[in-house]
């Protein structure tokens, strides 16, 4: 497989989706690998997360720290949360319904955590 691309659904923090998700990303750096954020998993995209009263990692910093992570956030999961893109992490790519269902037909991997 040389392309995968990743769905994260849910929020975050509050389950371990979230963190699980990227640490598969981040050891499948070799392939053409994409992140996609939909629904509450949108959240991810935001920039400010503190983590620190939870008591887990920031999640934003994993992204930071893969650049060769491509993370596409779907552009309608983003208006339904009333989430804007000047408080967006700026490696996060906006995707509308269209260009975000593309790239998951265009992967030859497809995987929902």
């Amino acid at each position: 497989m040389r392309s995968v691309f990743y769905l994260l659904d849910s929020a975050p923090y509050g389950s371990e989706k979230a963190y699980g998700v990227l640490n598969a990303a981040a050891v499948s750096i070799k392939m053409d690998m994409t992140l996609g954020l939909y629904a509450d998993g949108v959240y991810l995209a935001l920039t400010g997360q503190d983590s620190r009263n939870l008591g887990v990692p920031n999640l934003a910093d994993i992204i930071y720290a893969y650049p060769e992570i491509r993370v596409l956030a779907h552009e309608p999961s983003m208006a339904e949360r009333g989430l804007l893109r000047q408080g967006l992490i700026e490696r996060v790519e906006l995707a509308d319904e269209e260009v975000f269902m593309e790239q998951i037909r265009e992967a030859e991997g497809f995987i929902i955590l």
